[in-house]
């Protein structure tokens, strides 16, 4: 009897410990363990762990913060369900100082975690006077024509035992660091590109392992790049500045306690090295004859070096950086090697790409490789740049012989599938050439998948747009002589982004040059860092561009539930409706040049009016209406009560302005387009009793171009989003399954392996559109991916509990589709929507989150309710709550943990073009 009782015992003793909520993925402003933060409040994210329990909630939480062995801050045990950017509030803390935090947690059946694994984070260096370091350039006099890489370099010796050592750099040009003859971090394109003359960004390095008692050495090597290389349309040097300089310091902690500093002044040294030449939209010359082995370690002699000039550059405008560093990535091997009929040497590695080619050679002292980049082979089989326009991709390799040679270029990188090799002997050996993908390090959060392969490829098109542009800043196209920051290619994007990708810290610092680069009118430049324009009138204010300001601050709340992102950007957001609002007229903002929807279907010879043209007045009028909606929620959001009142006001006259100018009384628009009538419902612009009639000439002219869409960059993101709102999801499902010109599968039957600027990039015949603006890397056209997400997989989050604390899970099943999953990892963790047609069944699995609720969609069939989870009736599984009724739908309200749903389903036809 005492054996059962202990056995017993000891059952209810290990459920309970497994059940037991554990802490983990602790974050501190969006990043594990970061080394350089200058917010004064640093913000605390964790996230809840359960195993198999259910209905998970936290009810409370106490955080400890450490400064060594002193405590900084204990908040006691606080009753709340946060879990998500919860605010730093102990002692004041130190720059350079390094922290060290915990958390524990209680969940909603009373149980304590245990503390968790420490994290830990390091403030920057908070203020001007913590830089010791001097700003210093190259001590010779410079080639101003192909201005090689200057080399930098400081031998220097540390005496005691070393207990920790942080390196801060930066520099006006890009840099590469080295020490003891070792690569600084795995980062490429540092300091990153923002707006230098106003944000300059440094990034921290723990380089304790790079570093011994006694003698050591730190070089750099630094490259035009952003700073003072050639960029911007008719691209010209030197835009922020002539010079090239680097700022280092490096400060070591001693086991005694004590510090030492090693700094950039004048005592180091410069010289050349092998990069002759380097520019972003021209390649990289590498010279190995001219190579300086050890230059960045000990005991090299630099004698003949020159020394360096002490500039008094700013350091007021140094920033720590929060976005992710561009590193590498996947690697890819030739899929082709093949010559083409003009004899060209050519490889193909099967995929779009953004980065550069690693290659392996051997040869004679002075032979000469050149490596040429291209997105596409022409119609006769050719290798083709003209679409690069000024753009010459190129990388140039000359050999110091002796041996196998390894080359890859350094402050460069190209768009490409296709290389031309040219000076290399005899055959191309696969085994020599590896394409490298470069972009910024974003952790990928989304996966969708669903039983068309074409949708499928068109996923990975988006999400292989999304890499190859999100290279620091969100670029248009990664190819050609371009490559800014167009402000309406990543508005539109936005929320697709932030689904494939964490795009939190990466969009945080983008708009913050967005508002430092902002006209001080309100008006917003084309592009982010302004590099085609002056800093004080323009050119900007283009409706849709401009908007920027106010929908990705908008979109990046929705997608994480920040705030902060909605404080920063608030000024921002409010000079920009104030902007509109005075160049309007009676309400009616029908003034400026504005690019309008952007390559919307057009026929070269329209003769009959085919040609989908929306009024760009019109269209301006829905985003003034759109941003002024979008700051009105973020005022109520952020507590702005009288600046709610007052927008709400303006918001009604936008919208009668609109309405007296555009539309007829039966709600005829006057442009009758799909984008005017997607717009009108997007955002709203019509009274009740005039959307649904809205909603049927939309489809009605989906149906005119044989289900075909017209729309153009602000058209396409809510094409598909409003034709579901209004009860015609399978016309979204049609448009997205068309496989002919102009569609999302059209580049995909084409061959495309990411999006294309051009709905016919490559026309039916295999002739290119024109070259002067055709990039086949061009993610704004990917934004369907919102809509597989929200829609089809049923993913979203509500907007009264941003950031999926409460979320909707809503499949709409259609399309022929027999199966779709998408899985979304949010601050709280993983959420999975798989649904599945087979046998009669629909097949629905779901997974929520700890301490988050979501209600449930279940898709029926008319007149069928049985709904089952795990086998057993809904009604009889605690924790699930029916709620309000929907046609098509059983609404549950569920709270964390895996779901098993069951359901009667009739058979869909394969191809909904059928039905």
């Amino acid at each position: 009897m005492r054996k059962t009782i202990f056995l017993i015992l000891a059952a209810f003793f290990v459920v309970n410990c497994f059940a037991q909520v554990t802490v983990r993925h602790l974050l501190t402003e969006n990043q594990a363990d970061p080394l350089s933060i200058d917010a004064l409040t640093p913000r605390f994210s964790w996230q809840l762990f359960a195993g198999d329990k259910r209905n998970v909630m936290q009810a409370a939480y106490e955080i400890r913060v450490k400064k060594g062995a002193h405590e900084a801050w204990k908040t006691g045990k606080v009753t709340s369900d946060r879990s998500v950017y919860v605010p730093y509030k102990g002692e004041a803390l130190v720059s350079g100082q390094k922290y060290s935090w915990q958390v524990r947690v209680w969940d909603n059946s009373g149980k304590v975690s245990e503390w968790s694994t420490p994290a830990t984070w390091q403030m920057g260096l908070l203020k001007p006077a913590d830089w010791k370091a001097e700003w210093i350039s190259p001590g010779y006099v410079e080639d101003s024509v192909f201005r090689p890489s200057p080399l930098f370099r400081k031998s220097f010796s540390l005496t005691k035992k070393i207990k920790s050592a942080t390196a801060y750099i930066t520099a006006h040009g890009l840099y590469e660091a080295q020490i003891n003859g070792h690569r600084v971090g795995d980062a490429y394109l540092t300091p990153g590109w923002t707006s230098y003359n106003k944000r300059l960004q440094y990034q921290a390095y723990d380089v304790t392992s790079l570093l011994q008692r006694g003698d050591n050495a730190a070089g750099a090597i630094l490259g035009n790049g952003w700073y003072r290389g050639y960029i911007g349309y008719n691209p010209k040097p030197g835009l922020y500045g002539k010079d090239i300089a680097l700022l280092f310091q490096l400060q070591v902690t001693y086991t005694d306690g004590t510090t030492d500093f090693i700094v950039s002044d004048g005592s180091w040294k410069s010289s050349t090295g092998p990069v002759r030449f380097a520019e972003i939209y021209y390649g990289a010359t590498i010279d190995n004859r001219l190579q300086q082995p050890g230059w960045s370690a000990v005991n090299f002699d630099d004698k003949n070096w020159s020394g360096v000039k002490v500039q008094s550059f700013a350091k007021d405008i140094l920033v720590a950086t929060i976005n992710e560093p561009v590193r590498k990535h996947e690697t890819f091997k030739p899929v082709k090697v093949f010559k083409t009929p003009k004899g060209e040497k050519v490889i193909d590695f099967g995929q779009n790409l953004v980065g550069w080619v690693q290659m392996k050679v051997s040869g004679k002292a002075g032979d000469k490789i050149t490596i040429s980049h291209a997105e596409v082979i022409d119609k006769a089989g050719n290798f083709y740049t003209d679409n690069l326009r000024t753009a010459r991709s190129q990388d140039v390799y000359i050999l110091k012989g002796g041996g196998e040679e390894t080359f890859e270029p350094q402050f460069t990188w190209q768009g490409f599938r296709y290389i031309k090799v040219e000076g290399a002997s005899g055959d191309l050996k696969p085994e020599n050439f590896t394409a490298v993908a470069l972009y910024s390090d974003m952790a990928p959060t989304g996966t969708f998948s669903c039983s068309n392969t074409m949708i499928n490829q068109l996923q990975h098109n988006i999400q292989w747009g999304q890499k190859g542009n999100f290279l620091d800043i969100p670029t248009d196209c990664p190819q050609r002589d371009e490559r800014l920051g167009w402000t309406g290619d990543a508005q539109v994007f936005s929320r697709t982004a932030s689904y494939n990708m964490n795009v939190h810290n990466f969009f945080a610092k983008w708009l913050k040059d967005v508002a430092a680069d902002q006209y001080p009118s309100g008006s917003v430049p084309f592009v982010i860092p302004n590099v085609i324009g002056n800093s004080t009138t323009g050119p900007g204010a283009s409706t849709g561009w401009a908007d920027v300001a106010t929908i990705i601050p908008w979109n990046m709340y929705l997608a994480y539930g920040d705030k902060r992102i909605l404080e920063d950007q608030y000024g921002s957001m409010k000079a920009w409706v104030n902007y509109m609002q005075q160049q309007s007229r009676s309400d009616l903002w029908n003034t400026g040049n504005h690019f309008g929807d952007w390559l919307f279907y057009s026929l070269n010879d329209d003769t009959d009016g085919s040609s989908a043209i929306t009024n760009k007045y019109l269209i301006a009028q829905c985003f003034y209406a759109y941003s002024t909606q979008l700051l009105i929620n973020a005022a109520n959001v952020l507590g702005k009560a009288d600046d709610a009142a007052n927008y709400t006001k303006l918001l009604a006259k936008i919208k009668e302005a609109y309405l007296k100018e555009y539309v007829t009384p039966n709600g005829l628009i006057s442009s009758d387009t799909q984008t005017a009538y997607v717009l009108a419902l997007q955002f709203d612009m019509l009274p009740e009793n005039l959307r649904q009639q809205a909603a049927d000439r939309l489809v009605s002219n989906i149906r005119r171009y044989s289900n075909h869409l017209t729309t153009g960059f602000l058209g396409t993101p809510y094409l598909c989003h409003v034709l579901s709102r209004f009860g015609h999801t399978n016309v979204a499902y049609r448009l997205l399954l068309q496989d002919t010109y102009p569609s999302w599968l059209y580049p995909v039957k084409m061959g495309a392996t990411t999006i294309w600027e051009r709905w016919d990039g490559i026309r039916p015949d295999s002739t290119f559109e024109t070259p002067g603006m055709n990039s086949y890397n061009h993610y704004a056209y990917g934004a369907i991916g919102d809509w597989m997400y929200r829609v089809v997989a049923g993913i979203d989050t509500k907007t009264e509990a941003p950031g999926y604390k409460e979320i909707v899970i809503k499949p709409a099943i259609g399309g022929g589709l027999t199966n779709a999953s998408a899985d979304y990892e949010t601050n709280y963790g993983k959420i999975s929507s798989h649904w599945k047609i087979d046998n009669g069944q629909l097949l629905f699995d779901i997974e929520v989150p700890a301490n988050t609720t979501a209600t449930v969609y279940v898709p029926v069939d008319t007149g069928t309710s049985a709904v089952l989870e795990g086998g057993k009736a809904v009604a009889a599984v605690p924790g699930i709550k029916s709620g309000p009724a929907e046609t098509g739908y059983m609404v549950l309200n569920v709270g964390s943990g895996s779901y098993h749903f069951s359901t009667a389903w009739p058979q869909q036809p394969a191809d909904p073009r059928s039905r």
